[in-house]
């Protein structure tokens, strides 16, 4: 059964869903070497000891014919999470908190539902199929713990992993001396995630 306020449905048009994928096109990669990938362990081990980090921007998620839209503000501690999604034309909010064993859902229509997979809790709720903790790794170019192949652009960034069956592409990064992403689009079978990122935090 799902819970999920009907709001939430299609809770922002298309006109969304075309602004998280605008000027994204399909990254540029290249071959892999033992250079790039030396450089990629070393960038995942300094982002572990940055543990705590927020981004706020638009996400787009759709399974089986069916999606939402909306603002994410996403506040990560750790492995402890708090991200809230809102809809500003229908004015619905939702938040989803947890951390690993435990996952709260608000902003239901038949209360809050709680869980020991946020994962499982969102299918549950909503037909989403959002793998939260991999998807934690993935927004900051990091592979998650476990197997997975990894592709490079041009640049020596990520354009590419492949993971828990998930493909997650990087269309865009920041241009800091940092760079973070800015557009990451995730898909699985009929599942796909994109997210468009306005602006990171970090301590």
């Amino acid at each position: 059964m799902r819970f999920l306020d009907s709001r939430w449905r299609w809770c922002i048009p298309a006109a969304l869903v075309v602004a998280v994928a605008a000027c994204a096109p399909a990254p540029v990669r290249t071959r892999v070497d033992a250079g790039l990938l030396a450089a990629q362990a070393a960038h995942e081990a300094a982002l572990l000891a940055q543990p705590d980090w927020q981004l706020q921007g638009r996400l787009a998620v759709s399974a089986a014919g069916e999606g939402g839209s909306g603002r994410i503000d996403w506040v990560q501690h750790g492995e402890d999470f708090d991200i809230r999604l809102s809809a500003p034309v229908t004015r619905a909010s939702w938040r989803l908190q947890g951390g690993p064993g435990q996952a709260r859902l608000e902003g239901l229509d038949g209360g809050p539902l709680a869980g020991s997979d946020a994962r499982e809790l969102l299918a549950q709720a909503t037909g989403w199929d959002i793998p939260v903790q991999a998807l934690a790794y993935w927004v900051r170019g990091s592979r998650a713990p476990g197997p997975a192949q990894i592709e490079f652009g041009p640049e020596g960034r990520p354009a590419l992993i492949v993971q828990q069956g998930w493909t997650v592409e990087y269309r865009d990064w920041t241009t800091d001396a940092a760079p973070r992403p800015r557009r990451v689009f995730a898909r699985r079978d009929e599942a796909s995630v994109r997210l468009a990122v306005d602006a990171w935090e970090v301590p």
